[in-house]
């Protein structure tokens, strides 16, 4: 599965001295420089080296400063060995990474030109997502769970919070700065109000919680 590329990519670039986070605003893998503003690098992932996978990386050129796609290392003679494809990359400005068996990455085109940004807003979607999340909550490559945005992040800790009872807004706000809109919006169906600015949780949302909790604890 792409999962497997994401640690090694993702150590790859955090040694290059980018802060790394998985699956941010539909792309496989999003880091930020810690300059002000930040040089934003994007790395899209597959098992093969396809054309989809640089369709997907021009996509990308409308947000981002660096866009890079990586791949497993074929045993046989692979895209990332035909000049014409490494050459397309190369004019387009997207550098190539192959990952090895053994997680080793290997930079077969370098990223050398500045992608051009032609979307600012998407641009500045994606750098608020990544600065908003917790950690990093998801693989990059990830297509079978829900993503774990920012926005889930804070509605999962609102949901735990009332798992004791009913909570006001503020009461939450601490841990979850967005709780008042979050309780208000109710986009997952978690919550309910039960008297003027008084939340409590639905059995939707107390399912949710466990199953946030397994998740969790398979993860440990």
């Amino acid at each position: 599965m792409e999962t497997s590329l994401y640690q090694p990519v993702k150590a790859f670039l955090e040694a290059a001295g980018y802060e790394v986070k998985g699956e941010v605003g539909a792309c496989d893998l999003v880091g930020l420089s810690p300059s002000d503003p930040p040089v934003v690098v994007v790395c899209e992932l597959k098992l093969t080296f396809n054309l989809e996978l640089v369709l997907q990386a021009v996509d990308r050129a409308a947000i981002a400063d660096e866009v890079w796609i990586a791949a497993r290392m074929s045993k046989g003679k692979g895209r990332e060995t035909d000049k014409r494809y490494r050459n397309l990359c190369r004019r387009l400005g997207i550098g190539m990474l192959a990952v090895s068996d053994l997680g080793d990455v290997s930079v077969i085109v370098s990223s050398i030109a500045p992608m051009p940004r032609t979307n600012p807003k998407r641009r500045s979607r994606l750098v608020r997502e990544h600065q908003r999340r917790r950690g990093d909550p998801a693989l990059g490559g990830s297509t079978r769970t829900p993503i774990m945005t920012a926005y889930r992040q804070q509605a999962l800790i609102c949901a735990e919070a009332l798992l004791e009872g009913p909570l006001r807004p503020r009461d939450i706000r601490p841990a979850a700065p967005d709780a008042g809109k979050i309780l208000l919006g109710n986009v997952y169906g978690w919550f309910e109000r039960v008297s003027n600015g008084i939340y409590q949780l639905t059995e939707t949302g107390r399912l949710a919680v466990m199953q946030h909790r397994a998740l969790r604890l398979a993860a440990q």
